[in-house]
């Protein structure tokens, strides 16, 4: 059983809840995190939600993501998620950074299941030739785009994507490290 981290409004962690009872139509405050991963070529993956995903299967959203287990580093929870989401070992992950420390967003799938967060953003490289083999329960495929392309694409079209994509391409300084590659 998944536990997540719930938290007050000033992100104090209250206590732990199991992952699959939190989220609801009136889930509370948690901790999670959200992943980008660039190749080394330069293009980003993004990963489409696999169908049997209890929020927003089947669409398309960053890399990987998830929650830090109760006493979990959010760092290993990015690298444990990349392994179970990825098939990616921590020995195939570099420059793991976080650029928007103080996200949070909170959306409503067309279920009625509410997503409410505080989500750190991090950008992750891939190191040396490693290849992303996803857990179908996880991830339904994926595709390696350029940056400035999703985009434009996530502007004209939000309804495709995850909100949480959306709204973290919104920030500036997300979109600062994204086009930089």
């Amino acid at each position: 059983m998944e536990q997540v981290v719930l938290c007050d409004d000033d992100g104090r962690p209250t206590g732990t809840a199991d992952k699959f009872e939190v989220h609801t139509t009136d889930t509370p405050l948690h901790l999670a995190f959200s992943a980008w991963l660039f190749d080394a070529s330069g293009h980003l993956l993004i990963s489409r939600r696999a169908l049997g995903k209890k929020t927003w299967p089947g669409v398309w959203t960053n890399s990987f993501c998830g929650h830090p287990a109760p006493g979990e580093a959010t760092e290993d929870a990015v690298v444990r998620r990349a392994q179970q989401e990825l098939g990616l070992p921590a020995s195939a992950l570099a420059d793991l950074r976080c650029v928007l420390p103080d996200f949070r967003y909170r959306a409503v799938d067309s279920s009625g299941i509410v997503e409410h967060e505080i989500c750190p953003v991090y950008v992750v490289r891939l190191a040396g030739g490693a290849e992303a083999a996803p857990n179908p329960d996880e991830v339904d495929s994926t595709k390696g785009v350029n940056p400035a392309d999703l985009i434009t694409a996530a502007e004209a079209m939000p309804a495709v994507f995850s909100p949480w994509l959306v709204e973290e391409l919104a920030r500036p300084e997300l979109r600062a490290v994204l086009e930089g590659q």
